[in-house]
């Protein structure tokens, strides 16, 4: 049974890899972003959306990390 979920594990990530590369592969158009006057090099689209995802999974865990600490010294001044 663990190689059984090992194997899925594996075939998940390949399926997801897979996906990524060809999302890159599809989004090759370059594109550049403004944001409050402020103008990006031109890059692949793809870059964009990558970079967004790399970023929201650091900053969810440590705000997930952040609001644990907060509440577990609410509870121990209680």
């Amino acid at each position: 049974m663990r190689n059984f979920k090992r194997a899925m594990l594996v075939v998940l990530a390949l399926i997801v890899l897979f996906g990524v590369v060809v999302f890159i592969l599809e989004n090759q158009q370059p594109t550049s972003l403004m944001f409050m006057g402020w103008r990006s090099a031109e890059l692949p689209a793809s870059l964009f959306f990558i970079a967004a995802l790399l970023i929201g999974m650091v900053i969810g865990p440590v705000m997930g990390f952040v609001a644990y600490r907060r509440k577990a010294a609410r509870l121990k001044h209680n």
